[in-house]
């Protein structure tokens, strides 16, 4: 019996990933790190640690320790300048009927501040759990953030799904051992081929959702 649905925040609820992709882009520059905003879009879900680690990789350079916390810091203070934030149309009123009948969680590869500011903002009274990159050692893919939810949900593993917009999502619920249904947000449906779902956009994520509160799915 399914019993809590977690969802991935940036790109599933919130249309923010635009915002935070720019805002990785000036700051990799201004640390002499070229990338473009499509290199975000395919590790979206990492946290902070993870995401300037893959990006100096890629270039084939190693971060210094004081450059986690400079490009962090740096990335934080453009995303609040240029964040012109809103959430998917009618996810509020979907998941304010979901939390009827199920627990439900947020799992985020983003800064603890900035998921709480935007739960808050467009989510309130809505979630049970919320688990950020800050609470956790590995980001996504790593199955711990899922892992860290379901203990705090206190559910069983196929007491749960996962509702994901990212491969690195994907693979960390996959990990996990958990169902996963995935919407293509701003990224290829064939990149998220390991979701057990892939529905078409945020419509199909509503109507999914719909046949799962009324027990259809």
């Amino acid at each position: 019996m399914l019993k809590a649905i977690i969802f991935d925040f940036d790109g599933v609820l919130a249309d923010s990933m635009p915002y935070h992709a720019q805002a990785w882009k000036i700051a990799f520059e201004k640390a002499g790190v070229e990338i473009n905003k499509d290199d975000i879009y395919e590790i979206e879900g990492s946290n902070h640690v993870g995401i300037i680690q893959i990006m100096f990789q890629k270039m084939g350079k190693s971060p210094q320790p004081h450059q986690f916390d400079e490009i962090a810091q740096e990335k934080r203070k453009i995303f609040s300048q240029i964040a012109n934030l809103k959430n998917f149309e009618d996810m509020d009123k979907c998941l304010s009927q979901l939390k009827n009948k199920f627990k439900l969680a947020v799992v985020s590869g983003a800064d603890r501040n900035a998921v709480f500011n935007m739960v808050g903002r467009f989510y309130p009274d809505i979630f049970d759990v919320i688990v950020t990159g800050e609470d956790v050692d590995d980001g996504k893919p790593s199955p711990e953030p899922y892992l860290k939810a379901l203990g705090m949900l206190n559910v069983e593993k196929d007491e749960c799904i996962v509702v994901e917009n990212a491969p690195l999502g994907v693979n960390s619920a996959k990990n996990a051992g958990l169902y996963c249904v995935a919407v293509p947000t701003y990224v290829d449906p064939e990149k998220l081929d390991k979701a057990d779902v892939v529905v078409e956009d945020h419509s199909g994520l509503k109507k999914f959702l719909q046949k799962i509160y009324s027990g259809q799915a």
